[in-house]
């Protein structure tokens, strides 16, 4: 298995509250320009598979060197893996 981009922590939202996405992209990752493409990619993730989140969730994704390399589908997947893992928990 690969290993993992991403990082993410996850705490309930507030209730009744829409989820929430916090990011962290340091300069280790990348110059300027790969890091701002990982965050609009973390962030059209986001966008598209907030609905499918179990009820309001506050997210922290930090984003690791191997997130600059990632395909966006890749960066979907496991991001979206990570979430249903919390979930279970």
């Amino acid at each position: 298995m690969a290993s993992r981009a991403y990082v993410v922590l996850m705490l309930p939202g507030r209730e009744g509250g829409a989820s929430r996405l916090g990011l962290t992209v340091s300069r280790k990752v990348g110059n300027a320009v790969v890091r701002n493409r990982v965050k609009r990619r973390i962030r059209e993730w986001f966008r598209c598979a907030r609905a499918s989140f179990p009820g309001s969730l506050d997210i922290v994704v930090i984003a690791r060197r191997q997130a600059a390399e990632l395909e966006f589908r890749c960066s979907c997947r496991q991001l979206s893996r990570l979430i249903a893992e919390g979930s279970a928990r």
